[in-house]
């Protein structure tokens, strides 16, 4: 897939909502280490390391990918199964949910040793040593969870919905959102820059909103895609993203490199 072209579409003004208070806490489901850690291999000479995949568990649905296990990673199913690999440390799972709301994202805290999952209602809970600072269990929400990301410190997170509604929490700041706007597509996944002062939020066609200290390097807002875009990575200087699409192409903007990708 090559890189797409800088859009021209403009960053997305800050919203005035005020900042969401934070919601009554829900219990934190305890600790329960269950992963194996595989051994990373490689295809070939300087081909990227493998270092597994959920194999025949529920599809993924949300992966870790903040650059804080650089030899490894965290998957988790919409039924909340995490799955670590490489160097990556599972700490935990909530109950498997063959019914009720999916699982929906997944953040890993600065230090490696823990994370928050979220469910599609605003369900949070904490493992390792994830701390607990709100979620929207108990509220009546306008539109669906579709994501979560970290403060830099670990204290505090963001959760999206997909009409762009941003909820901070702890000491995560609130900077704008889409919940206000017409969108063409819905939201489907967010991501902070690297300093905690902003956010990206990025629709199923690609569109992509900027907020705070984010910088707006491009989309594939104005592309006839294959498929929808399902998720977005940054770069470590917060430069670039990369956009995930659901066939496994990948659309690099900024500083970030076009390496390859899964699309047939």
């Amino acid at each position: 897939v090559l890189t797409a072209p800088p859009s021209t579409v403009p960053t997305a003004p800050a919203s005035t909502a005020p900042p969401v208070p934070t919601a009554p806490a829900v219990l934190t489901a305890p600790a329960s280490p269950t992963s194996t850690v595989p051994t990373a291999s490689t295809a070939a000479a300087g081909a990227p390391l493998q270092y597994g995949a959920a194999g025949a568990t529920p599809a993924a649905e949300a992966v870790d990918s903040a650059g804080l296990f650089p030899e490894g990673y965290l998957v988790v199913s919409c039924a909340g199964q995490v799955h670590a690999f490489g160097a990556a440390v599972a700490a935990g799972s909530p109950p498997v949910r063959l019914v009720g709301p999916s699982v929906v994202g997944l953040a890993a805290t600065p230090s490696g040793q823990g994370y928050w999952v979220v469910d599609e209602r605003g369900g949070v809970t904490t493992f390792g040593d994830a701390s607990f600072f709100g979620a929207l269990a108990d509220r009546a929400l306008a539109r669906p969870i579709v994501g979560m990301a970290a403060t830099p410190s670990g204290g505090g997170y963001w959760l999206v919905a997909s009409d762009g509604g941003l909820f901070a929490f702890g000491d995560a700041d609130f900077f704008g959102s889409t919940g206000g706007m017409t969108l063409n597509r819905p939201i489907v996944g967010m991501a902070a820059t690297p300093s905690g002062g902003g956010y990206w939020l990025v629709a199923s066609d690609g569109g992509l909103f900027a907020f705070g200290d984010a910088t707006f390097a491009g989309s594939t807002g104005a592309m006839t895609l294959t498929k929808s875009i399902v998720g977005i990575a940054v770069t470590p200087t917060g430069l670039g993203y990369w956009l995930l699409a659901s066939d496994g192409g990948i659309f690099a903007f900024g500083d970030a490199d076009f390496l390859g990708s899964a699309a047939a």
